[in-house]
């Protein structure tokens, strides 16, 4: 099937895209396109215009200092063989290596998974694990919104249709952070039926302060809180983690479909939330 008639806009700089999206209020941002296109060669998406923001070189850099800044347009590969990346933060090339196949980690944007927010997405658990914040521009200028408020629903997020992301933050982590994403793939997507993105804060050999957060089995990324509070204040033994495992599941709304159930959903994230706790005290 051949998409709708839209127009095409080749961005040449924020300002730019910003603009055109401004002027156009049913565009959609081009990154990597690999969630956009098929939507709209099926006609379940019909933009009436198309902002590729792909030559916005701003868009592309990575840069360490106090916080970690990475472009939106950052490729998957860009960000896991990034060195320094990966030493501070093993989780983001853990989880892009589960992350559909090398042509989608080649052309896929870190900034693209977290606009998107596909339910099943990899890297939006961990952006939210990791207590990441995102740099969005509009009309009114620059701002900032924190990982547990970007995520609102099924593919849908608290950016505004006329505001750009430019550039996702991370927070240097602490020195003995512990970090792991675990996942149950579905054999034909290959997208996750349940993931869990584990960070640990550590002091004195008991966690300080917890991250889990579960996609795949909710409509959004989604924190685990019983696990966190269990997890707090607590050393990493095998009943601290099976205690932590048996109540990640509690509070969350698990979606259900064909290939699992809202029953086997909710075990397999408990069953996952123990593996990723277990990967984690090993390390």
């Amino acid at each position: 099937m051949f998409p709708t008639s839209f127009t095409y806009h080749q961005a040449q700089s924020i300002e730019d895209a910003v603009a055109v999206l401004e002027r156009n209020p049913g565009a959609k941002i081009l990154a990597g396109g690999h969630s956009l296109i098929p939507a709209m060669k099926l006609r379940l998406a019909a933009p009436e215009a198309l902002v590729d923001i792909g030559r916005i070189a701003e868009l592309r850099e990575i840069r360490v200092d106090n916080d970690i800044r990475i472009g939106a347009m950052a490729t998957y590969d860009e960000i896991r063989n990034h060195v320094v990346l990966a030493a501070l933060f093993p989780i983001l090339p853990e989880a892009i290596n589960v992350v559909g196949d090398q042509q989608v980690r080649a052309r896929g944007t870190l900034g693209g998974a977290i606009a998107h927010a596909d339910p099943a997405a990899d890297l939006t658990a961990v952006f939210q694990a990791l207590n990441g914040r995102v740099k969005v521009t509009g009309p009114s200028g620059e701002r900032e919104i924190a990982a547990d408020d970007v995520f609102v629903d099924l593919w849908t997020t608290s950016l505004q249709p006329n505001e750009l992301l430019t550039t996702i933050v991370f927070p240097r982590p602490a020195p003995g952070t512990k970090m792991v994403y675990a996942k149950h793939s579905h054999p034909a997507s290959g997208y996750a039926v349940v993931g869990v993105a584990v960070v640990l804060a550590m002091s004195d050999g008991s966690v300080s302060d917890s991250r889990v957060v579960i996609t795949g089995a909710t409509s959004r990324p989604a924190r685990a809180t019983g696990a966190e509070g269990a997890l707090n204040g607590h050393s990493l033994t095998s009943t601290t983690i099976a205690d932590a495992a048996s109540r990640a599941s509690a509070g969350l709304q698990i979606n259900g479909d064909t290939y699992a159930s809202e029953e086997y959903r909710a075990h397999l994230v408990n069953v996952i939330t123990r593996k990723a706790l277990e990967q984690a005290a090993a390390r």
